[in-house]
């Protein structure tokens, strides 16, 4: 099977770039240099996995993110040449699965694809089986990548279904960051990335008005699902 990647972005070179290495690796490309054209690809295209720079003329990445997010949890990596941490929280806060700065080396893209899309599309488990998890009014269903609360389904990014899975497999077992890294992004984790309490604090605020119903922190150890 190959993957349909849609990249946004205005700058030429980016794209013919990024379309050369992901072709040679097997996939299929779309590219867009507006916001704008987002929708329609989304429609037309549907992309496997989108490629969304921020700062475009235009609707800029951010509220394209938005509208992605309203329909649709594919996998979204955002790439831009600012690198502050507030703009990379807003990117994941918003729903982003990974965030990448310009300039970047056109093979780490390539992985990082290849990464979000494992995460993304091995969340059912194998054919015909179906699993669930069931933690209070909380059922995370494996088979069809569902969390539902309340028998309502919740909008959670691939990152964010991992991590649930990870904790209601495993309720009230306690997990070191490191070990949350690294089932729900599937890479090697740096102590230095805030990732993790960017996306704790985004399911925390999803699953409940109070932040400490059901993830709890333990200071200096980790995170545990309350039962």
């Amino acid at each position: 099977m190959s993957y349909k990647v849609l990249i946004a972005d205005d700058e030429n070179e980016i794209r013919n770039l990024l379309r050369l290495y992901l072709e040679n690796d097997g996939f299929v490309v779309a590219d867009v240099a507006t916001g704008e054209e987002v929708s329609g690809m989304m429609n037309s295209f549907k992309p496997d996995i989108v490629l969304l720079d921020i700062m475009m003329p235009g609707k800029d990445g951010i509220h394209v993110l938005k509208d992605i997010r309203e329909t649709s949890n594919v996998p979204v990596i955002m790439i831009s040449a600012r690198t502050a941490d507030a703009e990379r929280i807003i990117g994941l806060n918003l729903g982003a699965d990974d965030y990448i700065c310009k300039p970047f080396n056109p093979l780490e893209v390539v992985a990082r694809v290849k990464s979000a899309l494992r995460r993304f599309f091995s969340l059912g488990g194998g054919e015909g089986k179906t699993e669930q998890c069931t933690c209070g009014n909380l059922v995370l269903d494996i088979d069809k990548c569902l969390l539902l609360k309340d028998g309502e389904p919740m909008e959670l990014t691939s990152v964010e279904f991992k991590i649930m899975e990870l904790l209601m497999k495993n309720p009230g077992k306690v997990f070191t960051k490191q070990q949350i890294y690294e089932y729900a992004w599937g890479e090697d984790y740096f102590v230095a990335d805030n990732n993790i309490m960017v996306a704790i604090s985004k399911l925390r605020t999803k699953l409940d008005e109070d932040p400490s119903r059901y993830i709890k922190t333990l200071r200096g150890l980790g995170y545990r699902l309350d039962a």
